[in-house]
């Protein structure tokens, strides 16, 4: 009992290390401007000129248009799709959710550029069947689209899984006692799901409003700046900016907490929970009549969602030149060959970036199950401060998450330090992405009933034993679908990777950024593909391997 009692304190110091000490530097230099120059001096003195410009408020309302807009989006396309793959059989189930998986092992920088050659005038799709869709491409409209198409898996991952766990089985309880189809859903299914959807949406809307690829590549042409584009601006123009890209940063983290705090209050006391634990295994409802529409759904959607960009992406990294076009002459596989003909360069950044996806997955998926555990189960007083500080990444650009540990670490007092190696990446990754297991396991601890570990103990198992064999492996498919997604976003990090990279490391990112600066941008897709591939062939293994320990369970 006295290890577990030490649980919450580990956590607390793990997410003070991990998220707190970066996103406290953040608010020191938002409030003494000369910091970096190592003075208390002037205090608040930038923070009216910043918030009193003329952009500031035009960019606040365009970011949460935009993250609303997406957050609609990914809840009717994850949302509808979830439900049905948690509850009916959907034939070839396992390869959808690997389908839908691909869009987060694309960069997002990587699919805007593929939707840019795909739908521009004189792109893939003109010269194949004549349709220009630039002007809606290079729109709001079109920007929502594509963000919506590479976020969208969060809802359905979270929906299907909750959907999965909870079963039918009390749906048919209730249909027995002549409650409707309908009647049961809205009741009784819908209910028990209700954590994991809101909690998804939650993250959708703060990935959107945090996303830089997409509205740096598709808004900017658009004419729609929003605030982590203006950010990434006054960290890159001349002169440097830091007193206004933190001021920035704070409005925009204010923005993501104001819809965790939201979120929390419509959910309050809407929380349901089954009374005998975990729902005995049902077989999923056969979809009859509904298999052709519900399979062309999911094809429709994949097509879009994955097929569409990916192709953008293939055609590219096998085309010789892009004026060549779409034409047998202009295949090639001279980007691959330049590609491997580059010596251990490109394997060495893709060893990397598979490393500390690993490592990423590994470290938030402990200290996630951890964090859940103390803010749903914990009777402890610092739960709201671990909840919150678990969401506030999402509420940061990657890049002044990035800057934030520089200002941390790069400090002569610390006698250790992560900066100028490759601990400052995984710091940084961690940071980033510890959303998704926390909010993935908190919603499967409340649908647990509190019995089941009272039981537990009632028949002398130690607290740790029980959180170990009882609770953990309860959680353990919502907590596996985080870690995938975790694992693939670290795959692919960009904007802490430029910032980062101690001299001579270089991840997949960097290597693919760095030759579209040098004008290589077959090469550059050449070794997007073969990351995927890696990374998609990995969660494969993983996923199979998962599906066969569940059945032997």
């Amino acid at each position: 009992m006295k290890s577990l009692r030490l649980l919450p304190t580990a956590t607390v110091v793990a997410l003070a290390v991990v998220v707190a000490l970066p996103v406290a530097f953040v608010l020191l230099q938002a409030v003494f401007p000369h910091l970096a120059q190592g003075s208390l001096r002037a205090p608040f003195s930038a923070v009216w000129p910043t918030l009193s410009h003329s952009d500031t408020l035009p960019l606040v309302t365009n970011t949460l248009r935009l993250g609303l807009s997406v957050a609609l989006g990914t809840a009717l396309v994850g949302g509808a799709l979830g439900a049905v793959r948690g509850l009916f059989h959907v034939p070839g189930a396992r390869l959808w959710d690997l389908c839908f998986l691909l869009p987060f092992l694309v960069p997002p920088y990587l699919a805007a550029l593929g939707w840019m050659l795909l739908l521009q005038t004189g792109g893939y799709a003109q010269q194949l069947t004549g349709l220009d869709a630039g002007r809606f491409l290079f729109s709001l409209p079109g920007l929502v689209f594509v963000m919506t198409l590479n976020i969208f898996p969060v809802v359905y991952f979270a929906v299907s899984r909750a959907l999965a766990t909870t079963g039918s089985r009390l749906a048919d309880v209730a249909r027995v006692h002549g409650a409707s189809a309908w009647r049961a859903f809205l009741r009784v299914t819908l209910p028990l799901a209700l954590p994991a959807f809101a909690a998804s949406l939650l993250l959708a809307f703060t990935m959107a409003i945090e996303e830089f690829g997409a509205p740096a590549a598709l808004g900017a042409r658009a004419g729609f700046s929003v605030l982590v584009t203006s950010i990434e601006g006054r960290f890159a123009d001349w002169p440097i900016d830091l007193p206004g890209a933190s001021i920035l940063s704070v409005v925009l983290a204010v923005l993501a907490l104001f819809a965790f705090v939201l979120q929390h209050r419509l959910a309050a006391g809407k929380d349901f929970e089954t009374q005998t634990g975990k729902p005995i295994a049902s077989p999923p409802r056969a979809l009859g009549r509904w298999t052709v529409p519900v399979m062309l759904g999911f094809g429709a959607v994949a097509l879009l969602a994955t097929a569409a960009p990916l192709f953008s992406i293939l055609a590219t990294a096998f085309s010789g030149t892009l004026s060549g076009g779409l034409s047998i002459a202009n295949l090639t596989t001279a980007h691959f060959t330049a590609l491997l003909g580059q010596g251990a360069e490109g394997l060495e950044a893709l060893a990397t970036s598979l490393s500390l996806a690993l490592g990423t997955s590994l470290v938030t998926g402990v200290l996630g199950f951890l964090c859940a555990w103390c803010v749903v189960k914990s009777t402890m007083r610092g739960r709201v401060l671990i909840d919150g500080l678990s969401l506030l990444p999402h509420a940061l650009p990657g890049i002044v998450v990035g800057v934030g540990l520089i200002l941390a670490w790069n400090l002569p007092f610390w006698p250790v330090t992560p900066y100028n190696t490759w601990g400052i990446l995984l710091l940084s990754y961690c940071c980033l992405l510890l959303p998704y297991p926390v909010r993935y396991t908190s919603a499967a601890l409340r649908q647990m009933a509190a019995s089941l570990e009272a039981a537990a103990r009632v028949h002398g198992a130690p607290a740790g034993v029980t959180l170990r064999r009882i609770t953990l492996p309860l959680v353990m498919p919502a907590l596996g679908a985080s870690l995938m997604i975790v694992f693939a976003i670290a795959s692919r990090e960009l904007v802490t990777s430029l910032l980062l990279a101690p001299s001579g490391v270089q991840t997949v990112s960097i290597f693919v950024w760095r030759q579209f600066e040098q004008g290589s941008i077959g090469q550059g897709m050449a070794m997007g593909v073969v990351s995927m591939a890696v990374s998609g062939t990995l969660l494969m293994l993983a996923s199979l391997l998962g599906s066969k320990r569940e059945s032997t369970a």
